[in-house]
């Protein structure tokens, strides 16, 4: 970090006086770039000369900036024979700064930089972009908030205050951030990455070596652009590096996680971007790889990116009251349960927004703390909060510090695209919290009702289903029990999506005050389906047949025993009924294109089921059969 550079543009800053005064005081500032993210999560850059804004700042205040919209993943919507999209600065959040250093200004040896401006995307002059809908999201809470609160005062009763001693509704968000990184091009095996996860070597433990002054590189300019970083550590994931001749570190697997301060709901998904940004080019100039995947590698931990939530009550007399935290001996005010009763009934339609990629969904599967029942816990004592690691929605309260009180979403994994599926959270929530106020529940009758057994009856949540547990739900539940009780999870991308179809009532929850629209959704839904169907074919398909002809017969015939020829044969069949087709019969890859090619999204999702399963079983096969191998 260099002297006299500045990192963040407040948004008390915004006026052309100001942004005029900042940007020619600061030559090494030589271009501006346009932030907005598309539906699928994706943000623009672009470089605009900087004289070319300071020319017309209030045009670029102001007015619109036009783009095409056929480079950002608006199906349906941005067309190519109508690709106009328009481009609207957000003059509400902070701006950043980002410095190349790798590219220095001549003339006072600084590095360049380019001023990043968060934007709305407006089509025939209608917003279309993530920010937008997680800002109306944000207004409809809010107001909805306070028309509860002004025609229900009974509902503030507990809080021993009224609605007209509140100032305003202070929504607030923070996500966490999990990462993989490993110097370019050594590999760790997965028996050996999953050993040192199961012994827990990794977790906790002293980081050395370049990884460590990465990290403190990356939260020390964290702390320079005010993201206050509270903690960065080690995960679970990893194995111990090596030294080389020299004393340097190599063949280094590990796993970090960061974090810092919560923000307002648009500022806190702003800063998340600029936190990955920073990240992988602190670590990259240290000469090493990040990677930001849910689940990089099958059978080891993956990264999640767990998102927290609050809503607090700021009053006249300039205290604060969370609205969360219970007034009474609860462990919860009414709007706490009623707004975690409401994730949990529209999850659903939520979980399309949380994991959206073949790669999400494999961080989601038992035995690796990702959560894969719609459940929480909040603990079996009001006095002791809970930290049950199990579940989805996690209660973090602090007895000693009621503003503490908030919910953590540990689903989301890195790639998620925050901004929409906070907004689905908050629509979801103020649908619980309608029930509660509108119906006069008090915190008795809400806490009984989250604790409800399958079978029993309820006002609001599903009588086939429970939604709290206080125990661990891998292990003190069978695979029947857990499904029976929380819900199956959906295996693949389109079993995820068809839930916005087989759940029209909690979709129509999403589309309360015009947050969502069919539109927005349905443009959602055509690019993660695209998305799906083109990995599927391109990537995956591909990566799993070079895995496949990796799987090599390594015995000799005149060593072999009965055992090694029957686990060859095993072996060997599964991968000509994987990859190998004849006249009389396809293989299961091109099953999977045919069914691509017709839009047969069912045949395609059910064979990537069974493709899971296949591959699962040849790799298990194929590590049986090498290890009874005496020369290999």
């Amino acid at each position: 970090m260099i002297k006299d550079l500045i990192y963040v543009i407040s948004k008390e800053k915004h006026s052309e006086k100001d942004l005029n005064e900042i940007l020619t005081t600061h030559p090494e500032i030589k271009f501006v770039s346009l932030l907005a993210i598309d539906l699928a999560g994706n943000a623009t850059d672009e470089k605009i000369p900087i004289n070319i804004f300071l020319d017309d700042i209030t045009g670029f205040l102001k007015g619109a900036i036009q783009t095409d919209g056929s480079s950002v993943v608006l199906p349906g919507i941005a067309t190519l024979n109508n690709a106009k999209v328009d481009m609207l600065a957000d003059l509400d959040v902070n701006w950043f700064i980002e410095y190349n250093n790798e590219n220095l200004d001549p003339i006072s040896g600084k590095p360049v930089g380019t001023l990043r401006i968060p934007c709305f995307l407006y089509h025939e002059n209608s917003p279309v972009d993530s920010r937008h809908i997680l800002k109306n999201s944000v207004q409809y809470l809010r107001s909805t908030l306070l028309d509860l609160f002004k025609k229900y005062p009974e509902s503030l009763s507990n809080f021993e205050i009224k609605y007209d001693d509140i100032d305003d509704v202070i929504i607030t968000c923070a996500t966490e951030l999990e990462f993989w990184v490993k110097t370019p091009n050594d590999k760790s095996s997965v028996e050996e990455l999953s050993t040192s996860q199961v012994l827990q070597e990794q977790y906790w433990s002293k980081i050395k070596g370049c990884v460590r002054t990465a990290l403190e590189q990356s939260l020390s300019l964290m702390e320079t652009y005010g993201l206050e970083p509270e903690m960065g550590h080690k995960e679970v994931g990893g194995v111990k590096a090596k030294l080389n001749e020299s004393g340097n570190f190599t063949h280094i697997m590990e796993q970090l996680e960061i974090d810092w301060k919560y923000s307002t709901a648009l500022q806190a998904a702003d800063n998340e971007l600029l936190v990955k940004s920073i990240v992988k080019e602190v670590f990259r100039s240290n000469g090493l790889d990040v990677t930001f995947l849910a689940k990089p590698m099958d059978g080891v931990a993956g990264s999640g990116k767990h998102t927290h939530l609050g809503i607090a009550l700021k009053l006249k007399n300039g205290k604060r009251i969370n609205l969360f935290a219970a007034p009474i001996k609860h462990f919860l005010s009414i709007f706490g349960y009623a707004s975690v009763m409401g994730i949990l009934k529209n999850y659903e339609v939520i979980n399309p927004f949380v994991s959206s990629t073949n790669d999400s969904l494999r961080r989601l599967k038992p035995g690796f703390e990702a959560p894969i029942c719609i459940v929480t816990s909040i603990g079996n004592s009001v006095d002791i909060p809970s930290r049950n690691r199990t579940v989805l929605v996690g209660v973090i309260r602090d007895v000693n510090n009621p503003l503490a009180a908030r919910f953590e979403l540990r689903s989301p994994n890195p790639h998620t695209n925050t901004y929409l599926v906070v907004s689905a959270l908050f629509q979801a929530m103020i649908d619980g919290i309608k029930y509660a106020v509108t119906n006069g529940k008090t915190e008795d009758d809400l806490l009984a009702e989250l604790s409800k057994n399958p079978g029993d009856e309820a006002d609001y949540l599903e009588k086939s289903r429970a939604y709290r547990s206080e125990e661990d739900v891998f292990e003190d539940f069978t695979d029947e029990e857990r499904e029976n009780y929380f819900g199956k999870a959906p295996n693949t991308v389109y079993e995820n999506l068809c839930a916005l179809d087989k759940y029209p009532e909690k979709k129509a929850v999403l589309l309360q005050g015009g947050v969502f629209n069919e539109k927005l959704i349905n443009s959602f839904r055509l690019g993660i389906t695209t998305k799906w169907i083109i990995e599927m074919n391109n990537r995956i398909i591909p990566n799993y047949a070079d895995e496949i002809r990796g799987c090599k017969m390594l015995h000799s015939i005149d060593k072999a025993l009965d055992l090694d020829v029957a686990n060859w044969m095993r072996i060997n069949d599964l991968r000509y009924y994987l990859l190998k087709d004849s006249y009389e019969k396809q293989s299961l890859f091109t099953r999977i294109k045919n069914a691509s090619k017709i839009n047969n999204y069912d045949e395609v999702s059910n064979l990537q089921i069974e493709l899971d399963e296949k591959i699962n079983e040849l790799r298990d096969l194929y590590s049986t059969y090498k290890k009874n191998l005496l020369d290999i």
